[in-house]
Order: C-alpha cells, then structure tokens, then sequence
C-alpha cells in the first residue's frame, strides 16, 4: 500500500479520536509535529491490538463472544510481516504499518521496541496464564510499557537514556495494570484471565474464567483487583520523575494522562464489589479537571529539571535493549 502522508496522518488522527478519548485529549497539548507521529504510533498500536482481539478500535459487537476472540497465529503472522516491512520502509498492507513507517524514519525507533509490543501479542496467542505478578508485569511491559517508551522517542527522549525510558516504561505498566483491573469480568467472559493465579489461589479462587465471573465471587476478585491497584500505583510513582525529562507541552500532556488513566483505578477502588457493574471510567468533566492538574503538576516537575531525578524504586524493569 501506497499513501501520501496527508492520508496516513487523517487516518491516525481519526482513530484516536474514535479509539481513546483521554489520550486524544492529552495529545493536543503536543506540538503539531509530534502529535502527529504520536497519533500515528497509536493507530498501528490499536490497529494491531484489534487484529489480535478480533475488535474495532477497542469495541465489539459480540463482546461476550469468546470464539470472536481466539488470538490467532495467522494473524500475528501478518501483524510481524507487515511491521517487519514497515521498519524496513518497505510497502505495507494498510494504513496503519504506513503510519509506523513514518513514525520509524522520522524519529530513527530502534526496530526491538515495536518488536516487543509484538511479542506481547503472542503471549495472547499462546493464551499464557500468568502465575505470579513478575510475570504478569512482563506482559504488561510488552503491551504497553513498551508502548510509553516509544512515545518518549517521539517525544525527544534519547533512545540511549535508559533511566528517562524506564520511567517512561513505568506508565505503561501503569496503565495496563489498570486496564487488567476495569476489565476484570469481561475479560472473563470471553474466556482470558489475566489476574496473577497465586493471588486467585490466595482467595480460595480457582483460577478459571468462570468463577472469576461468578457474581458470588465478586468480593474475593476484587480484592485481588485492588492487590493489582496498589501495585500499580508503585509505577504511577515512579513514572512521574521522567516528566521533567520530557520538552515542557509533552509533560504536561503526559503528565495530564496520568491523573486521568489512574482516576480509573480510584473508580474500582471505591465500587467495591460493584466495580464491574458498569464500566469504570471517568467523566468529561472530571477528565478536564484532572487535565488541567496535570498541567500544574507537569509544570512543578519541569521546574525541577536540573535537579537529579530521584533514584528509582526496585520495581520489576524492562529488559535490557
């Protein structure tokens, strides 16, 4: 497939704006130039993501259906040929790989980190259950952390700067153990857990999808889910030393995201055994107000941006590159 830049960047544009209202919020705090780059880094990241889910932009017609959401090798076959391609800058099969090559040459992305978020995929297709929390963390990384840690690159951050890149890694981890958190019961329903089977255990839960499902379980899973909270807490922490690293619009936009992705886990948190009977989010209005405290705390950041960051915890980190 061959397109002009205008068409890749409206496309990306477009999909963040039907995929993720909170990150297309975030991002109109970036400079034309890297908004679009970021845009168009999402738009393979959720197109990629949809091929594995069998979904559209995050949603689905039949979301209790689990055969609709078999990850499949086939697929992720053709998600590594046409990444592989796009790296490569060679011709790709839709838009999305497009916007990825663009991303790839204008901002030099080292080929292993869209690599990684692959391999996160075929963890997905492998349908691998996650024992403990360490290797729960390593999925989160590719999925996501990995994620924040091309966004950095495309926000400026050198892709030597491992301690700015590990912070960065951080948010992501963040924000999947979030997401693991809101989605708790539907992804249940169609048949994936990925709540760490020793905390399940540690319940008297057997870790299977259909007493994680079962209402009368509720209050055990959402323990489990808050075990999940706290520790991503610990990397909502740690990211927010990496923001004074980061050119002074993109921190304030990172920084927005931040209170805003975490608000999510707060609405779990004080649900109860409730948590999943409507979807967690946050209110416009909120989200705005959280924006805006963002900005404020992106700025105090900035101003500390001569100082030594503080020395980061002894939290699971991502793989050496």
């Amino acid at each position: 497939m061959s397109s002009d830049i205008e068409t890749i960047a409206e496309h990306a544009e477009a999909t963040i704006s039907k995929g993720s209202k909170s990150f297309a919020l975030a991002s109109l705090l970036f400079r034309p130039n890297m908004r679009r780059h970021a845009q168009m880094l999402y738009s393979w990241c959720r197109y990629c993501d949809d091929v594995i889910d069998g979904q559209n932009l995050g949603f689905d017609a039949a979301p209790h259906d689990p055969a609709a959401h078999i990850p499949r090798a086939k697929d992720l076959d053709y998600l590594h040929r046409n990444t592989l391609a796009a790296i490569e800058g060679r011709d790709v099969a839709a838009l999305p790989f497009a916007a990825l090559r663009e991303v790839v040459a204008a901002t030099d992305m080292p080929a292993v980190h869209p690599l990684a978020l692959l391999r996160g995929f075929e963890m997905d297709v492998d349908q691998r259950a996650y024992d403990d929390l360490e290797a729960l963390l390593e999925y989160c990384y590719h999925v996501a952390g990995v994620v924040g840690v091309m966004m950095a690159i495309i926000m400026g951050v050198d892709p030597e700067d491992d301690n700015t890149l590990n912070r960065a890694s951080d948010l992501g981890i963040a924000f999947q153990l979030t997401n693991i958190c809101r989605d708790v019961i539907d992804d249940a329903h169609i048949e994936r857990i990925y709540l760490p089977t020793d905390l399940l255990w540690r319940e008297g839960l057997v870790p299977t999808p259909a007493v994680v499902r079962d209402p009368a379980n509720r209050e055990r899973v959402w323990r489990v889910a808050q075990t999940l909270l706290d520790e991503a807490d610990k990397y909502y922490r740690s990211a927010g030393p990496g923001v004074r690293r980061l050119p002074i619009r993109a921190g304030f936009a990172v920084a927005a995201a931040r209170g805003v992705y975490r608000d999510i886990g707060r609405v779990v948190r004080a649900r109860g055994r409730a948590a999943w009977d409507v979807r967690a989010r946050t209110s416009r209005r909120r989200k705005l107000a959280l924006a805006g405290l963002g900005c404020l705390q992106g700025a105090g950041s900035k101003s500390m941006f001569f100082l030594a960051p503080p020395e980061r915890p002894k939290l699971w980190t991502r793989p050496a590159t």
